[in-house]
């Protein structure tokens, strides 16, 4: 068997799937939650070797049948990494310089690395980046309008995330559609607890909605997503909030939650059929800024091919595709409710037939694409 291990390692979790690459099938997946914690699995070394214990014991053997490649999930590849990367000592040097803008993930992953050429020294592990996707951004995409000098020195632009999912639903729309690539134009619309749109040229990201980090763009579960930096100054001055305060905020006291105190969609959307009017805000805030990015892809792109939902709110929630999408009938986007609504979960199609825009739904699989960038550079 040819297998790739995927590990995605958390600040408090390792998440793990081994795929058979031949048929593209998941032998075996796994989450090691709670690292750290006390009474817990004591750090990602330990975790790690969870896994392979529960390997040797309910197979497949990963030392009888070592897999050819690790793929390592890294948040934060900066301007220094732009495609699937094999590990060495620089790389880990470069992921640890980089986690000053995404210290709550890449050092996380780094510690994932280690753990994993701790136990398979010999095997080459591959590190494959969020932002990577995102890297074909033109200046104009990419460059906030503040001194170009600071900017320069704290390596202030928009770098984008969730690459891997847009990356890996862009090409399978083309698929579904029985269209090649670099003929589509495509929205993505990544929809979980975290969230962003990406606009898709032939294949090529030319703008994503998340940026320096994944604070900026659509309304999240906890995030604020865009704001006027200027409301953070008036809360430090007015509010004397320091600046753990407002990290806090805008990443974990914001969007749903902080609109509506609840953090999953499910609970807002069946709290807003009940007639909550704080949910229904959130519900009408978040679908706001959805139709807003897809306007404004709509535009960057000069038309539009196909917008596609995915991620676990984008799969599951035919309210928010609804909702996201009413009223743009006259650019040619519109969505069937009987096809919206059905209890399909695979690759479908949820616009009229005939519909001069494709609506799609396409479940995304980050682990296999992230195997798949691994076989290209091993």
């Amino acid at each position: 068997m040819s297998t790739v291990l995927v590990v995605n390692s958390g600040s408090s979790s390792l998440k793990y799937q081994l795929i058979e690459m031949s048929t593209e099938s998941v032998l075996a997946s796994g989450l090691i939650e709670r690292i750290g914690q006390p009474g817990e699995v004591r750090d990602h070394a330990a975790a790690f070797q969870s896994m392979i214990d529960t390997f040797e014991e309910k197979g497949p053997s990963l030392t009888e049948n070592p897999p050819v490649a690790i793929g390592h999930r890294v948040v934060h590849g900066g301007k220094r990494f732009f495609g699937p990367t094999v590990v060495t000592d620089l790389v880990k040097i470069n992921i640890e310089d980089l986690s000053d803008l995404a210290p709550l993930h890449n050092p996380a992953n780094l510690q994932g690395i280690n753990a994993a050429q701790k136990v398979f020294p010999d095997i080459p592990q591959v590190a494959v980046f969020d932002t990577a996707f995102h890297a074909t951004l033109s200046p104009a995409a990419y460059t906030y309008a503040i001194d170009a000098e600071l900017a320069d020195k704290y390596r202030i632009r928009r770098y984008g995330f969730h690459g891997t999912s847009h990356k890996f639903v862009s090409e399978a729309t083309a698929e579904f559609l029985g269209r090649s690539l670099d003929s589509l134009k495509t929205i993505v619309l990544h929809l979980g607890n975290g969230a962003s749109a990406c606009a898709v040229d032939g294949g090529v990201s030319i703008d994503t909605s998340m940026g320096l980090t994944p604070v900026e763009g659509l309304v999240m579960g906890t995030r604020s997503g865009d704001i006027d930096p200027a409301v953070l100054i008036h809360l430090h001055r007015k509010g004397k909030l320091d600046f753990d305060d407002l990290d806090e905020l805008l990443n974990r006291k914001s969007g749903l939650l902080g609109l509506s105190g609840r953090g999953d969609m499910r609970d807002v959307v069946g709290a807003a059929g009940d007639g909550d009017e704080a949910a229904q805000l959130a519900l009408d805030v978040y679908l706001h800024r959805l139709k807003h990015y897809v306007g404004a892809y709509s535009a960057e792109l000069g038309g539009v091919d196909a917008i596609v939902f995915t991620a676990g709110v984008g799969e599951n929630s035919a309210p928010v595709r609804a909702g996201a999408l009413a009223g743009l009938e006259r650019l040619g986007i519109s969505v069937d409710p009987a096809l919206n609504e059905a209890d399909d979960r695979g690759r479908r199609r949820i616009s009229p037939e005939g519909s001069p825009v494709e609506v799609l739904v396409i479940p995304t699989n980050e682990e296999l694409e992230i195997a798949r960038q691994c076989l290209t550079v091993v």
